[in-house]
């Protein structure tokens, strides 16, 4: 019998430290595991009242919706606003913050400041509503929320402390945090 490949979506805010954290993990872990790891940037506070970083994710949202062939400027743009608010203590709702964190994740200002339009757009609003949405379909109560796919079912798991459950669940070994590190 064959198996589908491995899908596993990562809800996640820059606003939640925990997110973070599931986050650089799962990035880390992604061709260790071999799945198909599908970034799923959401607002919190229409979870959890009250974040204050929805001008941040509907950013994201909107770099996202512009990116092709996969996540990685939604990844680096994601990690630079994390570094902001939780390393250097800066303001991640304006747009002069949001220009920066996307300009150091190697953004052009001008694509910046088309994103930063989009970013303010009906398309983003309803694009951030959906994926919010869905992750309050999976019965998400907080950030980071990872659903894995396998074989057609969905296993939904919450926190930054759920790898050896995630691991397990995909058949795969969870070798910790850092796994280049347990591979030496």
């Amino acid at each position: 019998m064959a198996s589908s490949r491995k899908v596993i979506e990562l809800f996640y805010d820059v606003v939640s430290p925990y997110s973070w954290l599931g986050f650089e993990v799962m990035c880390r872990y992604r061709n260790v595991w071999n799945i198909d790891l599908k970034l799923r940037p959401a607002f919190l506070g229409g979870i959890m009242q009250g974040s204050g970083s929805l001008s941040a994710m509907r950013f994201v949202a909107a770099v996202q919706e512009r990116e092709v062939g996969g996540d990685k400027q939604v990844e680096q743009v994601s990690r630079e606003l994390w570094m902001r608010i939780w390393s250097q203590d800066k303001d991640i709702t304006q747009p002069a913050s949001l220009s920066e964190a996307a300009m150091k994740a190697g953004l052009s200002a001008c694509e910046v400041e088309e994103l930063l339009k989009l970013s303010t757009s009906k398309e983003i609003k309803d694009k951030l509503k959906r994926s919010t949405q869905e992750a309050l379909d999976h019965r998400a109560f907080g950030f980071p929320l990872a659903v894995c796919h396998v074989n057609g079912k969905a296993e939904v798991f919450f926190g930054s402390d759920r790898f050896e459950l995630i691991a397990d669940c995909i058949g795969e070994k969870w070798m910790g945090p850092q796994p280049a590190a347990a591979k030496l």
